[in-house]
């Protein structure tokens, strides 16, 4: 019956011990030498701890500037969906069509910059809904937001390695960027 004590015991012990290497402590840590997304990066003197830094501030201001420049560019084509006026209209035929094939007929007609207007209608974009897909607006919409994905998750790993300054550095890089260009980040909520 020791024997079988004696394992039991050590089963217990054992997973005891593994239970408690499991638990990490989340606690912040003050040191130079915490590696940066690889272990090739890993600072070795308060010099390249400063220039980590330095980076991760950068890399903060960054994705603020992209997030700012997405908005930027969402209001830009926005702006170009609802200044499509000009429909053309199927089975209409033209005027300059209209004009050539009959010979009496009146020159009442719209007269554009490049001469008497096609088949097309004027109208006023009002929806408010989504604009519709189209490749030349969604293509760098979507690469966008790659970027400023990538760049976020970069920034998240940062924060996730524990270090003050680390963490520190990318809250400042945020602050600094919300700074220089948060106000083209806003976007309009009431449509106006």
């Amino acid at each position: 019956m020791d024997g079988m004590d004696m394992s039991s015991t050590s089963s217990s012990s054992h997973s005891m011990s593994s239970s408690s290497s499991m638990s990490m402590t989340m606690v912040f840590k003050n040191t130079h030498d915490t590696p940066l997304f690889s272990n090739a990066w890993t600072p070795s003197s308060s010099g390249s701890f400063a220039g980590t830094c330095i980076f991760l501030i950068i890399l903060a201001i960054i994705d603020r500037c992209l997030i700012a420049f997405k908005a930027t560019m969402e209001r830009h084509w926005l702006a170009t969906h609802l200044n499509r006026r000009y429909v053309t209209v199927a089975g209409k035929s033209s005027e300059a069509g209209n004009i050539d094939s009959d010979p009496d007929a009146k020159l009442a007609s719209l007269i554009t910059a490049q001469g008497v207007e096609e088949s097309v209608k004027v109208v006023h974009n009002l929806n408010r809904g989504p604009i519709p897909w189209r490749f030349s607006v969604d293509l760098p919409r979507a690469l966008l937001f790659l970027c400023i994905v990538g760049i976020s998750y970069l920034l998240m790993l940062a924060v996730m390695t524990m270090n003050i300054g680390y963490f520190c550095s990318v809250l400042g890089g945020a602050f600094l960027g919300e700074l220089a260009v948060g106000r083209f980040i806003q976007t309009n909520e009431h449509g106006h």
